[in-house]
C-alpha cells in the first residue's frame, strides 16, 4: 500500500463511509518526508515528478540566506540549532528542519555588514584595561582600526542618525547567535532559507521558547 492523497476512502461530512469506486490513481500519490536535519554533511536528492519536472529533497542542511527585513539585507549563513516547532517538539529533539521552524543562526555574517555599513561594532563586550580605573572603559578594537576619509565618515554617521538596533536584537548579536524562522520548504526546493525575526514576532517566539524551558525545568525537577 503506497501513501495516498485521495479522498475516496474517506468519510463523508456528514460521517458515513463512501464505497471505494475506483482504484488509485498515479496523479494521487505521495511520498516520504524529507525530515531534513541538521548536519554539515549536507546531502540534496534530485527526484523527478509529474509532467517531467524535478523537486530537491534537502535530506541534511546546515547553511541558508537570510534576510535581515528592517535593514534589507540578506546573508548565507550556518543553521546552529533548532529551538522551537509549533507543530511538534519531536522536530526540535531530532533537529529537523522544516518550514516555519524557529532556529538559532550565526549571527557573523550580519555583525560584519552592520559595522561595514554603519561604523558601529555591535555585540561586542566592553572590558576594563588594566592600567584604567574601574569606572573607566575600552572597547574592544577587532585588529587595527582602519583609516577612513572625511567623506565616509560624514556618510556613516549620516546613516546613524535616527538609527536605532531593538535591544532584543542587540542582546542576541551579544550572544553571536540570531533567532530566525525558515520559510522555505526544504524537503521541496532543497533549501532552508529563511528571515531574521523581529519586534512583536521576535518577542512572542522569545517568550514561547522561555516557557518551553520553564516547563522542561519543572518536569525534571518532580
Amino acid at each position: 500500500m503506497g501513501i495516498s492523497r485521495d479522498s475516496v476512502h474517506k468519510r463523508r461530512a456528514t460521517g458515513g463511509k463512501k464505497k471505494a469506486w475506483r482504484k488509485k490513481r498515479k496523479y494521487e500519490l505521495g511520498r516520504q518526508p524529507a525530515m531534513t536535519k541538521l548536519s554539515s554533511d549536507k546531502t540534496v536528492r534530485r527526484i523527478r515528478v509529474r509532467g517531467g519536472n524535478f523537486k530537491f529533497r534537502a535530506l541534511r542542511l546546515d547553511t541558508g540566506n537570510y534576510s535581515w527585513g528592517s535593514e534589507s539585507v540578506t546573508r548565507k549563513t550556518r543553521i546552529l540549532d533548532v529551538v522551537y516547532n509549533a507543530s511538534n517538539n519531536e522536530l526540535v529533539r531530532t533537529q529537523t528542519l522544516v518550514r516555519s521552524a524557529i532556529v538559532q543562526v550565526d549571527a557573523a555574517p550580519f555583525r560584519q555588514w552592520y559595522v561595514q555599513h554603519y561604523g558601529v561594532d555591535i555585540g561586542r563586550k566592553k572590558k576594563v584595561a588594566s592600567g584604567k580605573k574601574e569606572g573607566e572603559e575600552v572597547e574592544l578594537v577587532s585588529g587595527e582600526e582602519e583609516k577612513q576619509s572625511n567623506h565616509v565618515q560624514r556618510k556613516l554617521l549620516k546613516r546613524q542618525e535616527g538609527h536605532k538596533l531593538d535591544a532584543h536584537l542587540e542582546d542576541q548579536f551579544a550572544s553571536g547567535r540570531l533567532l530566525a524562522s525558515i520559510s522555505s520548504r526544504p524537503g521541496q526546493c532543497g533549501r532552508a532559507d529563511g528571515y531574521i525575526l523581529e519586534g512583536k514576532e521576535l518577542e512572542f517566539y522569545q517568550k514561547k521558547i522561555q516557557r518551553k524551558k520553564g516547563k522542561g525545568g519543572s518536569g525534571t525537577g518532580l
